[in-house]
């Protein structure tokens, strides 16, 4: 446990924390909010804080969690809106109102909703990490299949079959060491560590994205990547949010990152009235939506992006084609640059962290088509699209010329 030394806006500057790294989550306050270890200089630890810290004083108690962010996984996540925390919108506006109270924690997977658990393994059989040992249906559309979590392979001791809430085991699994490990229907993993897989594949099918011109004359493939720029004004959004609605992509994830809410209030009041034209379903049986927008924590933006990789991920990693949107990509370099400028590091182009380039790369890295671990050979990929959103429209600036060094597909738009 440390205490609190000195705040500058989001960034917080601890001491007494021991054995903390870099990444790791700590509780900040009294109102203990949540914080990420950012940097370590001897004694002093830095931490962003995800959360508004008015209200902190130094002096105040610091406590490491020992663990870095990490996203839940499992039934539940289709058809839901999380923040950037992954904190479910739904469970806090019922909790709390619209007022969101500084330091309250929802557990982002319903701990109490029951799903019906179909093995598709039984006793005795030999798994693999990665291997589906069972299905649920999570919506009308999606079937989620339970994977056996990475770094556990061995022999199915016990499966059942019925129903089973997220966090209670459903199979037991003997390593080769003798060692049992419970497999629940829901796991974790660090967002900012991409998931492994077998093998990656060269680009071969088009993601219609249902834009004529676009899969016309500037197409993408089932996992590429595409940045969108365009000055204000100039169709972003709405581009995106058709994307969205009539892509061939078999779950589509929206992060709305640092965008006006209203923009966000749309894409969520239309998906569940539009009918899916492949399945006749509510488009919102086969969508996630991060919804961080303007007036949320700007350091939390950069938790946001990684969630929603991670999550797109996560269903790629069952078979599924993960279409993932992310508007905008600059509120997220502008919440790098902020945390940049207070951790008082030499500035590059425009004010922008040097590191700039390297963390958009390691982001658009992480789009591809893969063949998935596990026995059984599966397919599947996670196509990005971004926009991108030059001030004045201006694509010489650091953002959106980076950006386009790394992505497959350009869209760019003009008034």
């Amino acid at each position: 446990m440390g205490e609190i030394k000195r705040i500058n806006g989001s960034l917080i500057i601890a001491e007494g924390l021991e054995g903390v790294r870099i990444g790791d989550i700590a509780y900040v306050g009294d109102l203990r909010l949540i914080g990420e270890v950012v940097r370590i200089s001897g004694r002093e630890v830095a931490l962003q804080c995800y959360e508004d810290t008015s209200g902190l004083r130094p002096g105040e108690h610091v406590i490491s969690t020992g663990t870095p962010l990490v996203a839940e996984l499992g039934p539940g996540l289709i058809g839901g809106i999380f923040d950037g925390l992954e904190r479910s919108e739904i469970e806090l506006w019922k909790r709390t109102g619209p007022f969101i109270k500084k330091g309250y924690k929802v557990i982002p997977l319903n701990r109490e909703k029951r799903w019906y658990f179909e093995p598709r393994v039984k006793p005795g059989d030999k798994v693999l990490e990665g291997d589906i040992i069972g299905v649920v249906k999570e919506s009308k559309i999606i079937e989620h299949r339970i994977l056996v979590p990475i770094g556990i392979n061995g022999v199915v001791e016990n499966i059942g079959e019925g129903d089973f809430k997220v966090d209670e085991p459903v199979a037991e699994i003997k390593l080769p060491n003798g060692v049992k490990r419970e497999v629940k229907l829901m796991q974790t993993w660090p967002i900012r560590v991409p998931r492994p897989y077998k093998e990656r594949l060269p680009l071969a099918q088009p993601l219609f994205t249902g834009q004529r011109v676009i899969d016309t004359f500037f197409p993408i493939a089932k996992g590429g990547t595409a940045a969108i720029p365009g000055g204000f004004g100039t169709g972003k959004t709405v581009t995106l949010h058709s994307i969205a609605k009539w892509s061939d992509a078999d779950i589509v994830i929206y992060v709305g990152c640092g965008e006006r809410g209203n923009e966000m209030a749309d894409i969520l009041t239309h998906f569940p009235e539009l009918e899916d034209p492949r399945t006749g379903e509510k488009l919102i049986e086969r969508a996630i939506f991060i919804a961080n927008v303007s007036n949320l924590p700007v350091s939390a933006r950069e938790a946001s992006i990684y969630m929603g990789i991670t999550i797109a991920e996560y269903y790629r990693d069952q078979g599924y084609d993960v279409g993932i949107i992310v508007d905008s990509t600059s509120r997220w370099a502008e919440a790098l640059r902020d945390l940049s400028g207070r951790l008082e590091e030499l500035p590059a182009e425009e004010g922008y962290p040097a590191y700039l380039a390297e963390r958009i790369a390691k982001f658009y890295e992480r789009a591809g088509r893969v063949i998935t671990l596990g026995s059984e050979r599966r397919i599947g990929s996670v196509t990005i699209m971004g926009a991108v959103s030059p001030p004045g429209g201006d694509f010489s600036e650091p953002v959106t010329s980076t950006t386009m060094r790394f992505v497959g597909a350009l869209w760019a738009l003009d008034t």
